[in-house]
């Protein structure tokens, strides 16, 4: 099993920049590809990026590519989302989270951990 928890949320104004994390403990967490996904209020939680075991192939939704990178220090146990040009409607819960598999995932029943998630607030 492993344990997973995001910092790094807050308030920005639009246009601006927040750099999740996310660290992981327990199991090794370069085994295993890794993902974030988003939640806004009265919404379903929906895939962000994913990134594989090694880091070499990464996934965006639509909406955030060339504003959103994602990225993995393995020796570090460590996840990141660097978030530019946010928008209002990317205020939302972000998670990260583990997948069941060494290649990116991007659908919720292929991960197996979950982050207890961090608030992302962008204001226009």
């Amino acid at each position: 099993q492993v344990q997973l928890v995001e910092s790094g949320g807050g308030l920005v104004q639009a246009g601006g920049s927040l750099r999740l994390s996310c660290a992981a403990s327990g199991r090794a967490f370069s085994d295993y590809a890794m993902g974030w996904f988003r939640q806004a209020p009265g919404k379903e939680r929906e895939f962000v990026a994913g990134i594989s075991r090694t880091g070499v192939s990464t996934t965006y939704r639509d909406s955030v590519k060339g504003r959103f990178l994602i990225s993995r220090d393995n020796a570090k146990n460590t996840l990141y989302l660097q978030m530019n040009s946010l928008r209002p409607e990317d205020t939302a819960v972000y998670y990260c989270a583990r997948a069941d598999s060494i290649g990116v995932v991007t659908t919720i029943r292929g991960y197996t951990n979950w982050g207890q998630g961090t608030q992302v607030t962008v204001s226009s």
